[in-house]
């Protein structure tokens, strides 16, 4: 009697892909400034329509602000969804398939009767069309950029400022011109552009070579195994923390015969179903302290990065500011919130200071703005507050994200922008509402300013605590390889 063959393995030598910095990156860059611009740049515009569904349901101002707050949620609980997503299928198929979510959402939502069907269609549905679209977006440009990730994470939210100054004024002319019903619909037809954005996400190839070495012979290695699902079999199975310019790893791949042999000694189902998951979600970032701290800065950061831009117009017109001078200072805060990203992005990639220490100056900054916005009651002090509140709010979502990979590494990045945006939700759920009841109790839109303000400041306070974290680390690391040596 033969003796059983042995399990067939076949190893093969990787070498991860290098961050381009240039060349097509530009492309993918080009596409994720769109995709901000039609995602949050329309967000932060909304408070345009607030006005108009405001007085034509005539609610309160809680009620009316959950449409953008359902919005801002769904587009952080489906964060991970759209991770996910993008790693079963492609980026591109994800993000073209989240645009044409958005423009039906929208087109509903001209429809509706009530404020619930805008709940639905403009805040839920809508969201998740957003989350299928930024998400992927961001992740491919973490890959695309290392050396200047930085400086192209600013340039690419940029497009949430710029379409924030076009679209504020288009969307009160068009509500003038064709009410807001007909202003939505108009709107639904714009976010078909992110399908063309969906399109120039070309994917960055995860095998620059690959030679394989075969113990015995046997059966060629499975030809369908895609690149995308081997590079998430990396990041999952090895559970890589750095990755460098020219790493080289060597991954064993089983064979169908060597995947039967193991399945046999132990539960199928159970290790199929862990498996599984780990190539689509790395779960283990619960585990990580520095990442769950950094999460809760997210999660107060939130509360107060929504509600000021819905309630800037709707505070304007309530200091007897014109229609279209309140949604000027909309456009102010876009402009300056553009210099913001792009200068606070450059220093940044100049590595002056830590990432983290910047990103804490610049929040206390942001919250110490909007303390004082209820000072502010004339059109020209109100434009100051504009001004200074988009300058230090786009210093601070410049780098926000460029601190994730710094913290998980670049590998783990589309896994940990899902859990990010998950765990954020709730700040970005309850922050307009929150901002609305006290609108409501105290009967004045400053009230509002303020609750994001200290929600901010409060924040800080965890990006603090991660630093300490980090010099600790630091700390142990050197004094390890002190010893070593």
């Amino acid at each position: 009697m033969d003796p059983p063959e042995k399990p067939q393995k076949t190893q093969e030598s990787i070498e991860l892909p290098v961050a381009p910095d240039g060349g097509y990156s530009w492309f993918i860059l080009v596409s994720c400034f769109f995709v901000f611009g039609l995602t949050f740049g329309v967000v932060k515009s909304f408070g345009v329509f607030y006005v108009e569904i405001h007085q034509y349901f005539e609610t309160t101002a809680a009620g009316t602000s959950w449409i953008t707050s359902i919005t801002v949620a769904t587009i952080h609980i489906a964060a991970p969804i759209a991770s996910a997503l993008s790693a079963r299928f492609s980026h591109r198929s994800v993000v073209f398939m989240g645009g044409l979510i958005c423009s039906a959402a929208v087109g509903l939502g001209s429809l509706a009767r009530n404020l619930t069907e805008l709940y639905i269609t403009v805040g839920f549905l809508n969201g998740f069309g957003y989350a299928l679209t930024w998400t992927p977006t961001v992740t491919m440009l973490g890959m695309y950029f290392e050396k200047r990730r930085p400086m192209a994470n600013a340039l690419a939210s940029a497009g949430e400022c710029i379409l924030t100054f076009s679209l504020t004024p288009l969307f009160q002319l068009l509500i003038d011109s064709f009410s807001w019903r007909g202003a939505l619909l108009i709107l639904g037809g714009l976010q078909l552009h992110l399908c063309v954005c969906g399109m120039l996400l070309r994917p960055l190839r995860t095998l620059r070579h690959a030679h394989k070495v075969r113990e015995e012979e046997g059966s060629p290695l499975k030809k369908g195994l895609d690149e995308t699902k081997l590079n998430f079999r990396v990041e999952s199975e090895l559970n890589i923390m750095e990755m460098s310019d020219q790493e080289t790893i060597n991954v064993e791949v089983p064979d169908e015969t060597s995947s039967l042999t193991k399945n046999s000694t132990r539960n199928p189902k159970s290790c199929k179903l862990r498996t599984g998951i780990q190539n689509y979600v790395d779960y283990t970032l619960i585990t990580n302290g520095r990442f769950m701290v950094y999460s809760m800065f997210g999660v107060f950061a939130a509360l107060g990065f929504f509600a000021p831009s819905l309630f800037l117009v709707p505070y304007a017109r309530s200091k007897g500011i014109k229609e279209y001078q309140a949604a000027a200072l909309m456009s102010i805060s876009a402009v300056l919130d553009l210099f913001g990203r792009v200068f606070f992005g450059w220093v940044a990639n100049l590595r002056l200071i830590k990432t983290v220490q910047q990103l804490t100056v610049t929040v206390i900054l942001l919250g110490t703005v909007l303390l004082l916005c209820p000072l502010a009651s004339t059109f020209s002090q109100l434009v100051a507050f504009s001004a200074a509140h988009g300058l230090v709010y786009g210093a601070t979502v410049a780098i926000h994200i460029t601190v994730l990979p710094e913290i998980v590494g670049v590998e783990k990045l589309g896994s940990a922008l899902g859990f990010f945006m998950l765990i954020r939700s709730s700040g970005g759920l309850l922050g307009p509402p929150i901002a609305g009841f006290f609108i409501d109790k105290m009967d004045n839109y400053g009230t509002g300013f303020l609750m994001s303000g200290v929600a901010l400041i409060v924040s800080a306070l965890f990006l603090l605590i991660l630093h300490q974290m980090s010099r600790r680390d630091q700390g142990t690391v050197t004094a390890t390889n002190n010893d070593q040596k």
